[in-house]
């Protein structure tokens, strides 16, 4: 594994207590300025990898590092590590507990011992970043569902965290609030945080992710969305069917509709682009 991840584990093991090992000699690494989907199936150690290197569980064996520099899991260690790395969990609800939006989000900062001023800065930062500034007085239990995961994600971008990674977080939104929730992620991006996404939706893994991460059986396989999603064992072995786009790519190609070396479909707008220019030669 090549040091130049900016957050790693290596030869990372983990068993719950009086369980089986979930996480057995694992390598893997998230690389700055890469947006990165985690797939794999239910029981595959997702959960558990994101807790691990977001230091809420500790590695039985192997080690967390920052930059080349092993993570020490005292206090001291941990919030270094916290001003790094942030994990918002997939039920919003586990997260919530402060009375207002504000509060809540400003939970994080105070907890580092910043200066009024500071937080009150980095909570302004945080509602307008998630565009929930005009929520900032209201009660955390009056908010809608789509209200809440962004409320809980801006008390992770508060912490101004270089890797943010997010479990299943548009799962339970609709249509529109998955797509402006994705448009606050491109944003935050090019704010310069790295994005980790856990999902089971091979279709946004493909259509979002730079790298996509495979876990399975035999360990997690890391590479560029468009050829890690088109690895049909890998997939199988990770309970993933092929994402349409992969699909329509290997139609378009056998029909001579696309050119072997040309980037496939990722959303319904570039497959209708690629028809129409294959249409009008």
């Amino acid at each position: 594994m090549s040091d130049s991840a900016l957050v790693a584990l290596r030869g990372a093991s983990f068993a719950y207590e009086d369980g089986p090992t979930v996480l057995d000699g694992l390598d893997f690494a998230i690389r700055e300025g890469r947006a990165l989907a985690l797939l794999g199936r239910n029981g595959s150690g997702k959960t558990t990898l994101m807790r691990l290197l977001s230091g809420g569980l500790r590695p039985r064996t192997g080690e967390l590092s920052v930059e080349g520099r092993s993570v020490r899991h005292d206090r001291k260690g941990l919030t270094r590590l916290r001003t790094t790395v942030q994990l918002v969990v997939q039920d919003p609800d586990d997260q919530l507990f402060a009375a207002s939006v504000a509060q809540d989000v400003s939970f994080g900062p105070l907890n580092l011992g910043l200066p009024d001023p500071e937080v009150r800065a980095r909570v302004d930062e945080a509602l307008a970043a998630l565009d929930i500034t005009a929520l900032a007085d209201r009660p955390t239990h009056l908010l809608s569902y789509g209200q809440r995961k962004r409320t809980a994600i801006a008390g992770a971008v508060a912490m101004r965290p270089r890797v943010l990674i997010l479990d299943e977080p548009t799962a339970g939104l609709d249509p529109d609030g998955q797509e402006r929730l994705l448009a606050t992620l491109d944003e935050l991006r090019a704010s310069g945080t790295t994005v980790v996404m856990a999902t089971h939706d091979v279709d946004l893994a493909l259509r979002w992710a730079d790298d996509a991460a495979l876990l399975t059986p035999s360990g997690a396989h890391t590479g560029p969305a468009p050829s890690m999603l088109a690895r049909t064992e890998l997939l199988r072995q990770a309970g993933l069917r092929l994402p349409w786009g992969i699909a329509a790519a290997r139609l378009l190609r056998d029909q001579g509709l696309l050119a072997d070396d040309a980037q496939g479909p990722r959303t319904p707008d570039e497959l209708a682009a690629v028809v129409r220019d294959a249409a009008s030669r």
